[in-house]
C-alpha cells in the first residue's frame, strides 16, 4: 500500500468500490444530464396515424397519374378541408381531393399527398400541374416509433433529444438515478476563503471550487465544506462532517510534511485504505480509501495535481455511482509538436491544446508544466497521456490526448 501504485491499477481499485446509487422521479424538465433509471417503452405507435408531410391536397394517385404522358393538368372536386388537429369527416372518391395541412391524419381513400406548390386550387376544385409519386408526402403511421418498441434504454445519459422524445411519449415524470453528493474539503493553514480577509501571506482557497466544478460536470451534488486547519482536530472535525455525503474529497495533507495530518486521521475514523502513492505527475500523493463505508480520496493540494487527480479517478466515481455506463473521456491520436522527455517511472499528463492542422490533429504543451500553474489547465483542451515507459517523444511522434473539450 506505501509504494506506487499505477494508475490503471487504481482506475480498478476505485470503480470496483464505487457502486450505482438508487433511483427517484423527476419532473421532465430536470431530467436533462441525468441517467436514466428505467427502460422507455412506447405505449402507442408514433405517429399514431398516417398523416400528411405537407400543406396540400389528399388524393387518389389513380386520378392524377393518368395525366403524367399529357400536358392537361388533372382537375380535382375538393370535398373537405381538414386542418391540423382535426379528422376528415370524409373519405376521398375518385376524381376528388381534401385540402390537408402538415400533420393532419391523412383521410381515408388518398393514398398520396400532392404539395400546395404544384396545385392550383379554387374554392370547389384544384388543378394539379406536377404529380407526385404514389405514396409521397405522407408519414406513415409508426414511422418514428412502434408501440411496445424500447426507445430509450436504462443507463442512458438524457440529452434534449431524449427529453423531446419523453414528452412526445408523455412522460411527465421520469426515474434517474440519484447523484452522489460530494463533501469537498481543502486543507492548510496556509488557505482563505473568498469571502474572509486576509494578508499577503495567505493563498485563495481554489481547489474546493475548482473541484465542485468538476463535481457539477460529472453529474454530483458539490457540497463545501470548508478549510481544516493544520491540526488532527480541525481535520477530523470536518471530515466528520463530510461523512454523511458519498464521497469525500480532501485536498492537500495527503504528503508526508510535519503537518500533514490525513493519514493519522483517517486510521483514527478507522478508514479501510487502498492506496497513498500513485505512478502519475502531476499527483504523486493520492490516496483513496472508505472511511464508514463511503468513498474517501485525498488530492494533492496543488491546483493542477488536484484537478488532473480528480479527471483520473474521482470523476470515474461520481459517473459510476451516479449511473452512467460510459465513464471515460474521449481519447484521440494526435501529432505532438514539440519535444519531451522524462523518466521511465511515472504516467505524465501534460495540459495540451488540441488544433486542426490541414487536416490533421496536432497537440502542443500550454507552456510550463508545473503543478502549481493552473493557467496551464485554464488554457488546455485536452490531457496529454504519456505513459510510464516512455522516455521521450519528438515532434511528428503519435500521441494520445484525453479531450476536455471540443472547441478545436
Amino acid at each position: 500500500m506505501d509504494g506506487l501504485t499505477s494508475l490503471t491499477q487504481a482506475q480498478q481499485i476505485v470503480l470496483d468500490a464505487a457502486t450505482p446509487l438508487g433511483c427517484e422521479k423527476v419532473g421532465l424538465l430536470d431530467a436533462l444530464g441525468r441517467v436514466l433509471g428505467e427502460d422507455i417503452v412506447a405505449p402507442r405507435d408514433n405517429p399514431p396515424w398516417n398523416n400528411s408531410a405537407m400543406d396540400g391536397f389528399a388524393v387518389r394517385w389513380a386520378d392524377i397519374k393518368k395525366e403524367h404522358e399529357i400536358t392537361k393538368p388533372a382537375e380535382l372536386t375538393i370535398v373537405e378541408d381538414v386542418p391540423a388537429g382535426q379528422v376528415a369527416g370524409k373519405s376521398v372518391g375518385p376524381g376528388e381531393a381534401i385540402r390537408i395541412m402538415t400533420g393532419a391524419p391523412v383521410p381515408a381513400g388518398a393514398d398520396t399527398v400532392v404539395r400546395v406548390e404544384f396545385t392550383e386550387p379554387s374554392d370547389t376544385s384544384v388543378r394539379i400541374f406536377q404529380p407526385e409519386p404514389q405514396g409521397a408526402n405522407i408519414r406513415p403511421k409508426g414511422e418514428d416509433v412502434r408501440e411496445g418498441e424500447c426507445i430509450i434504454p436504462k443507463g442512458t445519459q438524457l440529452r434534449p433529444a431524449e427529453i423531446g422524445m419523453l414528452a412526445i411519449l408523455a412522460k411527465s415524470f421520469v426515474l434517474v438515478h440519484q447523484r452522489p453528493r460530494v463533501a469537498i474539503l481543502s486543507t492548510g493553514d496556509e488557505l482563505a476563503d473568498l469571502d474572509e480577509k486576509f494578508d499577503e501571506n495567505k493563498i485563495v482557497n481554489s481547489n474546493s471550487y475548482g473541484i465542485a466544478a468538476a463535481v457539477q460536470e460529472a453529474g454530483g451534488i458539490p457540497l463545501l465544506l470548508g478549510i481544516a486547519r493544520d491540526t488532527p482536530e480541525s481535520l477530523k472535525e470536518k471530515i466528520s462532517q463530510g461523512l454523511g455525503c458519498d464521497i469525500l474529497v480532501l485536498s492537500g495533507g495527503v504528503s508526508m510534511g510535519d503537518y500533514d495530518f490525513t493519514k493519522v486521521v483517517f486510521a483514527e475514523l478507522g478508514a479501510d485504505m487502498h492506496f497513498w502513492k500513485l505512478a502519475i505527475r502531476p499527483g504523486q500523493p493520492l490516496a483513496f480509501g472508505k472511511i464508514q463505508g463511503k468513498l474517501a480520496f485525498g488530492l494533492p493540494g496543488n491546483p493542477v495535481s488536484s484537478m488532473v487527480t480528480f479527471e483520473q479517478l474521482v470523476r470515474l466515481a461520481v459517473m459510476k455511482m451516479g449511473g452512467c455506463r460510459h465513464l471515460d473521456r474521449p481519447v484521440v491520436e494526435a501529432e505532438f509538436q514539440e519535444k519531451f522527455s522524462k523518466h521511465p517511472d511515472r504516467r505524465h499528463f501534460l495540459r495540451g491544446i488540441l488544433e486542426q492542422k490541414n487536416g490533421k490533429l496536432t497537440v502542443r504543451t500550454t507552456g510550463p508544466q508545473g503543478s502549481g500553474i493552473l493557467t496551464s489547465m485554464v488554457k488546455a483542451n485536452g490531457l496529454i497521456d504519456i505513459p510510464e515507459e516512455v522516455e521521450k517523444i519528438n515532434p511528428g511522434d503519435t500521441v494520445r490526448v484525453q479531450v476536455l473539450s471540443k472547441n478545436f
